[in-house]
């Protein structure tokens, strides 16, 4: 079975280390939050000028006027700061940001992504997602495999227009954890109950299965 949203979340979630500074895209990469463990120590950023960002608010809790990103309403954690969007980019365009998540329409085995826009339909524009991929210290995708119509979404080379080229080193989708080195996805681990073979299928891009591929712990 192909992991669910949450799942791809949970997955990710073991990326992140005490004393990081996190910057979460929108949609399964918001998700993240909800699964960092207790004992990890970090800072979660907002492009929009929060930093230290806590978890979704209680209906007692709800401030309007406190959101993400992603105009969903959120908490503010002990310590944190509010400042403006200008600041919150001079710190991701400064290097500031150890760790970010991002999610894609296509990634390729030359680790270029694509996922602010598709031709002939309408955006409201690229949000932070170029300066993210320019200035994060290290990057995730998360993501799903293939389209909904099954074609796969890790090519050998994105055909979308690109948020960024050779950036990404590690990709989480609903089949598998993948590192891209040497213009090639490298296989580590399978999501419980997909094969390599399962992965090859669904892989268009050049596919490195490794020597020590592990089942994904959850």
């Amino acid at each position: 079975m192909k992991l669910s949203r949450e799942q791809i979340a949970k997955r990710i979630a073991q990326e992140i280390k005490t004393g990081y500074y996190v910057n979460l895209g929108i949609g399964i990469p918001t998700l993240v939050a909800n699964y960092i463990s207790d004992d990890v120590e970090i800072m979660l950023q907002s492009e929009n000028g929060l930093l230290g960002m806590g978890a979704y608010p209680t209906n007692a809790q709800v401030d309007p006027d406190l959101i993400n990103a992603g105009k969903e309403t959120v908490t503010a954690a002990r310590g944190a700061s509010f400042f403006s969007s200008a600041e919150s980019f001079a710190m991701i365009r400064g290097g500031h940001v150890d760790l970010t998540v991002l999610g894609a329409f296509e990634v390729d085995q030359q680790g270029s992504i694509a996922s602010w826009m598709i031709p002939e339909k309408m955006v409201k524009g690229m949000g932070g997602a170029m300066d993210l991929v320019a200035g994060a210290k290290n990057i995730v995708v998360a993501m799903n495999h293939t389209s909904k119509s099954g074609e796969s979404k890790l090519l050998n080379k994105c055909t979308l227009p690109l948020t960024g080229l050779k950036c990404i080193h590690k990709v989480v989708t609903d089949m598998a954890v993948l590192e891209i080195k040497s213009d090639a996805f490298h296989l580590i681990e399978v999501a419980p109950g997909i094969s390599t073979n399962d992965i090859k299928d669904a892989t268009q891009g050049k596919l490195i299965i490794s020597d020590n591929v592990k089942q994904m712990e959850l």
